[in-house]
């Protein structure tokens, strides 16, 4: 969320994590651009005024130079009809006007995320980082720390789909998909396969701080976790607790709901 108003920012955070949202505050047109080249969000609610440079600046260039698709929802005072028009075709996904009512958002959030298709994939330029490890969609080469990390062309689609959505419950669908392409005749082993691949050339372990786990009967998930020196356990397989089982269940129609004990960096 991007608002520089302390008072109309609290209001929001109360309903969106009320709702059961995981939010982030940006006060800065720069500072959220900035968080946008190596963090990923399901939807952005961006205020139009802005110390630094206006929302409308902001959503120019997340959809010109960071060419990212996520879903926006631009928030004004402006209620004249050129503004609206204006904002909606610079690449906003819906406008509303101030003040902000709290059905109203929520409905309009939920909408424009169902819209947008539910996975992230990395546009050509785009930078993903993640500590010591960066993946360069446009060369399509994978680094940690120093050491380039040789990856098949759709182990690095597969890693990127994965470190893009951080935090989030991926079907074995959505995977195939997002990487094969609608429809293609990928097995669940071939899927395994490649994720136990990028695991571990990419050393997505507890020990560097990361678990990607399988989610039995649904799919995949990456998270942070407190780096361990112990047993690494990220190649075990997970039962669903009941609010993964409820986050999936409402995973194509809501923003992405937040997990218990996780941090305050989520979709919003």
């Amino acid at each position: 969320m991007l608002e520089d108003d302390p008072s109309q920012a609290n209001i929001l955070l109360h309903w969106l994590i009320s709702a059961g949202f995981a939010c982030s505050r940006y006060e800065l047109g720069q500072s959220l651009l900035h968080a946008l080249r190596h963090e990923s969000f399901e939807a952005l609610v961006v205020d139009w005024s802005l110390p630094d440079i206006d929302g409308l600046e902001v959503l120019k260039h997340v959809r010109r130079t960071l060419r990212l698709s996520v879903p926006i929802l631009l928030v004004s005072a402006r209620a004249n009809e050129a503004d609206i028009v204006t904002a909606l075709n610079q690449g906003a996904d819906d406008y509303m006007v101030k003040p902000v009512r709290r059905r109203e958002l929520l409905v309009r959030l939920e909408t424009i995320r169902r819209r947008s298709g539910g996975v992230w994939k990395p546009a050509e330029p785009q930078v993903i980082t993640r500590g010591a490890l960066r993946l360069h969609c446009g060369t399509r080469t994978a680094w940690l720390g120093d050491r380039q990390i040789h990856l098949t062309a759709k182990d690095f689609e597969l890693a990127a789909v994965v470190l893009l959505n951080q935090g989030r419950l991926l079907s074995r669908a959505e995977l195939r998909e997002a990487v094969w392409g609608r429809g293609a005749p990928v097995s669940s082993r071939t899927l395994d396969t490649h994720i136990s691949r990028i695991r571990d050339k990419l050393e997505l372990t507890p020990s560097n701080g990361w678990r990607l786990a399988a989610v039995y009967g649904h799919g995949y998930r990456l998270q942070q976790v407190p780096v361990s020196a112990g047993h690494d356990t990220a190649k075990t397989t997970t039962t669903l607790s009941p609010q993964l089982a409820f986050e999936h269940a409402v995973h194509s129609n809501t923003l992405r709901r937040a997990s218990p004990g996780e941090g305050d960096r989520g979709a919003l």
